[in-house]
């Protein structure tokens, strides 16, 4: 009796261990097309202001807008906080779109007076792939409008070509609030007008350099200072993500390899686009496209300033979108039509990313969420891990340890059982004093 039942207690604890040792991780797989955040509310756009959904701070939405549609969503803000409302636009593929498609945004009060606008259009890269814009409410104790506490408009309008295709174009959305200013910091007052402008030296190759993009925001892929090597299908758009803090300044310049098609060298004008959003999704600046004759080719990104506060206060984007710290987006787009002359498969991108500066102090007050960076931020630009494959890695170790918990309480209630039934036996068949001064386990196992 006594070696069966420390058999079943040896098993069952082996078993619970096992449970432990055999649990699966989680991976993340990105859809087909544009990724958007699986955590997105659906939401309707309204004709009408009136009959239009509220949208929170912090949360994301799927929507959808049709040719020639305005549709309006509401937000309720105080007279303190700066809103800020992204709108991405996602095409369906194997449509036709002109340089002049895309929608507008714009924030606007009670008596409809524009706070701000912002388009998303597909310009030269004249083929469906997501494009970005923003628009924003922003305090200033110098204005008369759009300072109030109330109700104000988010409004979306879509432009479409009578030649273009007429099927509804997907909208993800996103509302992000700014954090306060810290006591004691003063709003700016002047733009800057000159900043670093050299290109710096090309960063050196990491050993392990292969990063592949995300299929959206949400799961954009983190780089770091470093060249980067990935591989991209026409049609396709790829996105990765930069974290650069108050004071630094982002480089990066993006490189499509040769075909190897053979007897292929036919020109593809405006082949590959390149842009860059903000950690408010918002578009800061795009590079001229680059043609493709099959050849090897790069095009870069302007020199931008560092990101400063005092950067809002300038009248062009690529100013005024570097104004806040956080995660930088790049979306890497190739045109469908290159697979017409060099075939559909994958063809070589090289993403050369360079951060400068020492990082600066931050001037909100508190928590600044998404519009910091982090150690935890670096250290996924170090890895190359995305947002979900971040979170599955966290969600997977607290599931261990969850299940390690749950297998050693196991282990625990088998072995007091076993304990209590054996002590049972024994009283029932002698003396129940003379059974415990016998038992091999003594007293019951202290709780651990």
């Amino acid at each position: 009796m006594r070696q069966r039942s420390r058999g079943r207690v040896a098993l069952a604890a082996a078993a619970a261990m096992c449970a432990v040792a055999a649990l699966p991780g989680q991976a993340y797989a990105a859809d087909a097309g544009y990724g958007f955040d699986p955590g997105a509310k659906t939401v309707a756009g309204a004709a009408v202001n009136t009959d239009a959904s509220e949208l929170t701070a912090g949360s994301v939405y799927r929507s959808t807008i049709g040719t020639g549609q305005k549709l309006y969503y509401r937000l309720n803000l105080d007279a303190t906080t700066n809103a800020y409302v992204s709108a991405v636009v996602v095409p369906k593929a194997g449509g036709k779109v002109a340089y002049g498609d895309g929608v507008s945004i714009s924030i606007r009060d009670g008596s409809d007076l524009r706070c701000s606008s912002g388009d998303a259009h597909f310009r030269s890269t004249d083929f469906p792939h997501p494009v970005t814009a923003y628009a924003y409410r922003t305090v200033d104790k110098d204005s008369s409008s759009c300072q109030a506490a109330g109700t104000y408009n988010v409004l979306v309008e879509r432009e479409s070509a009578a030649t273009s295709s007429t099927e509804e174009w997907e909208l993800e959305l996103r509302y992000d609030a700014e954090p306060a200013l810290a006591d004691g910091q003063a709003m700016p007052t002047q733009a800057p007008t000159q900043w670093p402008s050299a290109s710096p030296v090309p960063p050196t190759p990491a050993t392990d350099n292969r990063r592949h993009g995300g299929a959206g925001y949400y799961d954009a892929v983190s780089l770091g200072t470093g060249e980067w090597k990935d591989e991209i299908a026409p049609g396709q758009t790829l996105f990765y993500r930069v974290p650069v803090d108050w004071g630094q300044q982002l480089f990066t310049t993006v490189g499509l390899g040769n075909s190897t098609a053979s007897g292929k060298n036919a020109f593809v004008g405006n082949a590959l686009g390149l842009s860059l959003a903000n950690p408010a999704r918002g578009h800061v600046d795009a590079a001229s496209p680059l043609s493709y004759s099959g050849k090897p080719g790069s095009v870069s990104l302007d020199p931008l300033p560092p990101v400063a506060y005092v950067n809002r206060l300038a009248s062009a984007d690529d100013v005024s979108g570097m104004r806040f710290a956080g995660w930088y987006y790049l979306a890497v787009s190739l045109s469908p039509k290159v697979a017409k002359a060099y075939g559909d498969q994958p063809f070589p991108l090289t993403l050369s990313v360079k951060v400068t500066g020492e990082a600066g102090g931050s001037p909100y007050a508190g928590d600044a969420g998404i519009f910091a960076v982090t150690k935890k931020d670096k250290d996924l630009a170090r890895t190359g891990r995305s947002g979900p494959q971040a979170a599955a890695d966290e969600s997977g170790t607290m599931k261990l340890i969850g299940a390690a918990g749950v297998g050693t309480g196991t282990v625990l209630v088998l072995g007091l059982g076993a304990w209590t039934l054996l002590a049972r036996r024994r009283a029932a068949g002698g003396s129940a004093s003379a059974a415990s001064a016998q038992s091999p386990y003594g007293q019951p196992p202290q709780a651990w």
